[in-house]
This record gives C-alpha cells, structure tokens and sequence, in this order.
C-alpha cells in the first residue's frame, strides 16, 4: 500500500474496479483540489460513472448533475453534459505533465470552464500540458483504473462507489 503523506490531501475513491488512492497538488491548483475535496465531502461523487473512457487515453467521470447512478434524475444519456451546483472555475494551468496516472479537470473549450469532471490518464497525454489543470497523482491502484471499461458513451459503465478524502475516511 502507497504511503499517504498527508491525508487532507488525498483521496481514496473506491470504483466497481477497486481502490485507487489520488495525492492532491494544493500547490499547483489550490481552487481545484478545494473544489474536488468540499464536492467529495458532500457525497457527491458517490455512485457517479465513468461516462468516457479511451484506451489509451484517459477515463473521465465527475457529471455529478447528470453521472450519478443512485440519484432518480440519472440520465446516462445526458453523463457528461453537467457539473455541478457550483460556479465554474478559473483555470490553473501549471507545467505539470499529463502522464499516467494524472489527475486533471476536464472543460469545455472555454478555459474557465472546469467545474466537477475530471479525468485520470492511462498514458502519456504531454499535448494537453499547459492547457488543462492537474490537480492530483494516482499513487495507488492504477491497476483497477487500467480495467474500468472504456467507450464514447460507455455502455453499462463502471463508477466511483465512494470518493473521500483520507482524513475523513475510517
């Protein structure tokens, strides 16, 4: 098991694949990780799928408006249109590379756009540097993020079961 340095800063999100532990980069993105520990805090990733997945490429979930399989508005047709109840934030583009296992919002092509979605790089993903913020690093289960099942949209698709951050989780 990947040695935590420091709870507050990170996640432990349990998926339908299995536990994958995220450091947090408060540093390089302090309005992000704010924003992903206060909705994480909420339960609102809970029961939430990975709407899009490319081989190679990265998985993404964090529709907590439209991505949440456990609430009655779940729409799996309409995962990956939301965010959340909250504005939008301003970018913090860092030089930090998208490799595997980072962790990085996802937008719209307005830059100020990132809100709750978010994806996690299987490979190397160096052309979205500078243009997307990372904001955290699987340090552990980068195995279990390898078997969650890919598609555009994913047809029966994995999900986060519980997203916490390690100082709250028992």
């Amino acid at each position: 098991m990947a040695e935590i340095k420091d709870r507050e800063n990170a996640l432990i999100m349990e998926t339908t694949k299995g536990k994958v532990v995220i450091e947090l980069f408060p540093d390089l993105a302090p309005g992000h990780v704010g924003r992903i520990k206060e909705l994480a805090r909420e339960g609102a990733y809970d029961g939430v799928v990975f709407h899009r997945v490319i081989d190679g490429f990265m998985a993404q979930t964090g529709d907590v408006k439209f991505g949440n399989s456990s609430k009655p508005s779940f729409a799996p047709s309409r995962a990956g249109m939301g965010g959340s109840d909250k504005p939008d934030l301003k970018a913090e583009f860092s030089n930090a590379n998208h490799a595997r296992g980072t962790c990085s919002m996802a937008r719209s092509q307005n830059p100020n756009s990132a809100n709750s979605q978010f994806f996690i790089c299987f490979d190397d993903a160096a052309f979205l540097n500078r243009q997307y913020t990372v904001w955290g690093q699987v340090i552990e289960g980068m195995d279990n993020v390898d078997k969650i099942k890919r598609g555009e949209p994913v047809q029966d698709p994995d999900k986060i079961v519980s997203l916490k951050v390690a100082a709250d989780a028992k």
